[in-house]
C-alpha cells in the first residue's frame, strides 16, 4: 500500500459540544428575598443566611415555649383525693 492512498473511511458522528451550564451557584430565592426586603440592612448572601438562621432559631424557641406551656393543669383537690372529678358509678 502506498503512502499517497489515504483511507476513505469517514465516521458520521455529532461533534462534541460541552454543556452550556454555568458552574456558578445561583443565589437561592429566600436569600434574594431577604436582601430585597431588608431595607438595605442586609447587603450580601452571608448576612442573609445569618438572618434566616436567626429566624429559624427564634421560631424553634417560641415553639418549644408554647409546647412546654401547654401542660395540663391538675387541681390540687385531684392530687389530694384520687376520686375527685370521676363520674359516679351506679
Amino acid at each position: 500500500m502506498s503512502q499517497n492512498n489515504k483511507p476513505s473511511v469517514v465516521f458520521e458522528s455529532e461533534e462534541f459540544q460541552p454543556s452550556k451550564r454555568s458552574f456558578q451557584t445561583k443565589t437561592p430565592k429566600m436569600v434574594q428575598w431577604v436582601i430585597k426586603y431588608s431595607c438595605g440592612m442586609v447587603k450580601d448572601e452571608k448576612q442573609a443566611n445569618y438572618v434566616l438562621i436567626g429566624f429559624v432559631v427564634i421560631v424553634v424557641v417560641i415553639l418549644l415555649y408554647l409546647i412546654s406551656g401547654m401542660g395540663i393543669d391538675i387541681p390540687q383537690e385531684a392530687l389530694k383525693n384520687p376520686e375527685y372529678g370521676l363520674p359516679e358509678m351506679d
